[in-house]
């Protein structure tokens, strides 16, 4: 078993900003005359000019090997105070860049996981019920966030319908998690498209190589 230091940013307890603004941006702006935050943030990164929360955030970032994304679903997605977290401590140059995303993005050697608790029970995100395949919710967060960043992203960790889970079964569910939280290092990481399928060049749009949507056509 791992011995491992955790740290946690309780973003309610901290009372985290996450509206991101001219604010973030400590000192002169490099074009202020037509302020773009990605851009501002960015350089602001670079110089060391970030406002001190986020400053913070990124450094628990950087010494982390594994973060763990732990959040009630909000009208199919994350609360407003952690999107607006990703908003303001993703900044670009520390988070990403174009030339290096996905498969050589920043965080490649960190893992990731989602740990989330939904109002619904688990039939109702199927590909035949309701609210629809809980892959397709998720996609946005595991791929347009995590790999995205370059983020080894681990199988999610799901407790559905928990307002409507009784104590007994509560319990079981933590239980579940802190079991698997034991191996949770040996675990394989969910397989995304390789950047080498795609023509990662603004002449080749980004798009899949040819050869590949042929080889995938005769499958």
């Amino acid at each position: 078993r791992r011995s491992s230091d955790l740290t946690v940013s309780d973003l309610y307890g901290m009372k985290f900003n996450p509206v991101a603004s001219r604010d973030d941006i400590i000192g002169d702006l490099k074009d202020p005359a037509d302020f773009k935050y990605a851009a501002e943030s960015a350089n602001a990164w670079k110089e060391g000019r970030l406002s001190a929360d986020i400053m913070a955030e990124q450094k628990k970032l950087e010494a982390a090997d594994l973060v763990i994304f732990q959040f009630p679903v909000f009208w199919f997605s994350m609360p407003a105070i952690l999107k607006g977290w990703f908003d303001r401590v993703f900044t670009a140059g520390f988070a990403y860049t174009f030339e290096s995303m996905y498969d050589n993005g920043h965080f490649k050697n960190k893992k990731a996981v989602l740990s989330f608790t939904t109002g619904g029970m688990s039939c109702m995100y199927t590909p035949n019920g309701v609210n629809g395949d809980i892959n397709v919710l998720l996609w946005p967060l595991q791929q347009g966030m995590l790999h995205f960043c370059g983020f080894k992203v681990l199988q999610p960790q799901i407790a559905y319908s928990i307002a409507h889970t009784p104590p007994e079964a509560r319990a079981q569910i933590l239980q579940g998690w802190e079991k698997r939280l034991e191996t949770i290092w040996d675990e394989k990481s969910i397989q995304f498209v390789p950047n080498g399928d795609f023509d990662m060049t603004f002449p080749g749009a980004f798009a899949i190589k040819k050869e590949v949507e042929i080889g995938t056509a005769h499958v």
